[in-house]
């Protein structure tokens, strides 16, 4: 997976995530909808068959996208990992 960075500056981010889904841009935007920073989050894919999502970001007052982008990513990640255990504990069941 390659990211690559449109747009950076203090309180805004636009990335392109070169092979991503809907999966993961719209998980990301949940989390980064749940950061009471966060003035607008959203994704788009320009083309659907050249699938490189674009995902925006733009904060309120001076609080860092890339920051709530990082922690969104995590608590992403975090989710995904607790779901993996809850699974397995089920499918042994």
């Amino acid at each position: 997976m390659k990211v690559k960075v449109l747009k950076k500056a203090p309180s805004e981010l636009k990335i392109e995530i070169e092979g991503a889904g809907h999966g993961l841009c719209n998980l990301l935007q949940k989390k980064l909808l749940e950061d009471k920073n966060v003035d607008q989050a959203g994704y788009d894919v320009p083309h659907p068959l050249a699938s490189n999502p674009v995902i925006y970001l733009r904060m309120k007052g001076s609080a860092k996208a890339e920051s709530a982008l990082l922690e969104a990513a995590e608590k992403a990640r975090e989710e995904n990992e607790e779901f993996s255990k809850a699974l397995k504990v089920a499918l042994k069941g």
